[in-house]
């Protein structure tokens, strides 16, 4: 690093508080928005001189604000050799090298961070995380470069990679200097049409064309929804400095907070998850923000407001997560990218051709989203607790929400209200109980917490299974939302009848508000955000069938297959 550089931000760390280096990491995220600035205005024509200034100055980040040689030449490493694989290994298993090698190199990276812990030091791991994922959907879209089109879904067809692309382009992809330590990740296609300005191939209103759509950059202006992202991010990260001081581990791990009443003790579960989260929106905000100044968060003009998208790569939705009603809504406004990326380039491609994902692509996306964050005992204590959650939620969507909702399913009823407030409040508090082993990470201490809180949300998690599964659980409430839809449709259908059938919508009606009825209760198949399985208990009775019926496949092949010979005997 640069000697004249560090002063300053060991200065600061040594009368705030801080680690130097998490200040080092905010300036260098502040900093990207002048260079991105200087990065659009580079000549649209000449592609090379963009790549080769977004390989400088994640060089100067890495080497002259961190002290990072290693790590830097670790990701280039990392790069080049699925770089290596992807264009000269031909096989149908190509991914899946690259997959294997790239999980294999970010479990170690885990590990030595895990053995050889430096509190508050940045290092490479986090930068190579992102890396991961950029890498893996590269392999695939390589992959899918090669495969016939009537094979691939409509998202493989927009990502696949026909040509591979120059060192230069690749380099400048992976090493994009707005989202090098945090993300957002994007994939190669994106920024392929980016750097061509393929991208931003759509008439764009101006208004300073005199209502035509005339500019002499292709790359839109993005300033103000850049900036905007910047001022969040600074209310995220001030809160942040204000909020640790009432939030912390130690004090829930201290005597004195066994003094506190049930009810503060929740309402500090809440602040400490809540605390934990800001530094996330304000370095996500950050880094978006940064990501649209360069242009490459443009994602085309709304038709209905003809007003330009900056939405492409979207990491982090803070409102829609603080006011969630339910475990889905809640987890899917969390790091959006990663969720696109497990689902389209882990579940979907885990899952054999011809076939419905099942237990495998669940178990399989759980184990990586779980070994991709680390190997701290902490997340698995959240990500198990996790998946529980995820199932026991879905049920009170499929069986308990129906009977809040008028029989037509679209409706709300009387006490629907009253629902949504008990589920945003039962939301959070039981996420912030099961994301504080996540933020702990320590084992122990993690338990300790959990026992603090008498361990409720594992309690009530038991009790609520049992429930659901007992004659009065699932079957039960079945019986009355069926009993409630037939009723309803007996009231539609004399109607329709007293009507004369001169109100042909009636009919249409009946269909329609059936259908949505149905589509109400939810679909418990296809992958939970962030890998956690939305319901376990389901995948694993459905590996059991698929066991079974392979098995019994099987009996009969080799029951045929004696049969044949001894006919060949006689």
């Amino acid at each position: 690093m640069l000697a004249f550089i560090d002063r300053p931000f060991a200065a600061l760390a040594a009368g705030g508080g801080i680690h130097k280096d998490e200040l080092k990491l905010i300036f260098s995220m502040f900093l990207s928005y002048p260079l991105a600035g200087i990065l659009k205005r580079l000549p649209d024509a000449e592609a090379w001189k963009k790549n080769l200034f977004i390989i400088s100055v994640s060089l100067f980040v890495c080497t002259g604000i961190f002290s990072l040689w290693t790590g830097f030449l670790t990701l280039v490493g990392s790069s080049m050799a699925t770089y290596y694989v992807a264009a000269n290994v031909k096989s149908p298993y190509m991914p899946w090298i690259a997959f294997v090698g790239l999980m294999g190199h970010m479990l170690y990276l885990h590990a030595y961070r895990e053995l050889f812990p430096r509190p508050g030091e940045v290092d490479i791991t986090g930068a190579q995380m992102v890396l991961v994922m950029k890498l893996t959907a590269f392999a695939w879209s390589v992959h899918d470069g090669r495969t016939p089109e009537k094979d691939l879904t409509d998202h493989q067809k927009n990502r696949a990679i026909r040509t591979i692309p120059s060192i230069l382009d690749f380099l400048a992809y992976v090493l994009f200097f707005p989202s090098l330590f945090a993300g957002p990740a994007f994939d190669y296609a994106e920024y392929q049409r980016w750097i061509d300005c393929s991208m931003f191939d759509v008439v764009v209103p101006s208004s300073k064309s005199g209502g035509g759509t005339k500019r002499k950059r292709k790359i839109p202006s993005s300033s103000r929804p850049a900036s905007i992202k910047a001022l969040w991010a600074i209310v995220w990260f001030a809160a942040t400095i204000k909020f640790r001081s009432w939030f912390y581990v130690e004090y829930m791990l201290g005597a004195d907070f066994l003094k506190l009443g049930i009810f503060a003790r929740l309402f500090y579960l809440y602040g400490f998850g809540f605390t934990s989260r800001l530094k996330y929106y304000g370095a996500w905000n950050l880094t978006e923000g940064a990501c649209i100044l360069t242009g490459l968060g443009y994602n085309g003009v709304d038709p209905k407001t003809q007003k330009q998208k900056w939405d492409r790569l979207t990491n982090i939705d803070a409102i829609q997560l603080e006011t969630a009603e339910n475990a889905r809504a809640y987890l899917e406004a969390w790091n959006m990218n990663t969720n696109q990326w497990l689902k389209n380039y882990v579940y979907l491609r885990i899952t054999p051709k011809g076939k419905k994902p099942g237990f495998r692509s669940t178990v399989g996306t759980f184990a990586t989203s779980a070994l991709w964050h680390g190997i701290s005992p902490g997340y698995y204590l959240t990500f198990i607790l996790g998946a529980f959650i995820q199932t026991t939620a879905k049920f009170f969507r499929r069986y308990v929400r129906p009977l809040f909702l008028k029989p037509d399913g679209v409706t709300p009823g009387p006490y629907k209200r009253i629902y949504d407030v008990v589920g945003i409040i039962t939301t959070q508090i039981t996420f912030s109980y099961a994301s504080a082993p996540f933020v702990i990470l320590d084992l122990k201490d993690s338990l300790i917490v959990w026992a603090r809180y008498k361990f409720f949300v594992h309690v009530f998690i038991f009790l609520l299974y049992g429930y659901f599964n007992s004659p009065y659980g699932k079957v039960y409430l079945s019986k009355i939302q069926k009993k409630r839809v037939a009723a309803y449709q007996a009231e539609l259908q004399k109607k329709i009848e007293i009507d004369g059938g001169k109100n042909a919508g009636l009919g249409a009606g009946l269909k329609d508000t059936l259908k949505a009825n149905n589509e109400s209760r939810g679909d418990l198949s296809g992958p939970g955000p962030l890998g956690v399985p939305e319901d376990f208990e389901r995948d694993v009775i459905d590996a059991v069938r698929v066991e079974i019926d392979e098995m019994k496949a099987r009996k009969a092949a080799e029951i045929h297959a004696q049969g044949l010979k001894n006919r060949k005997t006689l």
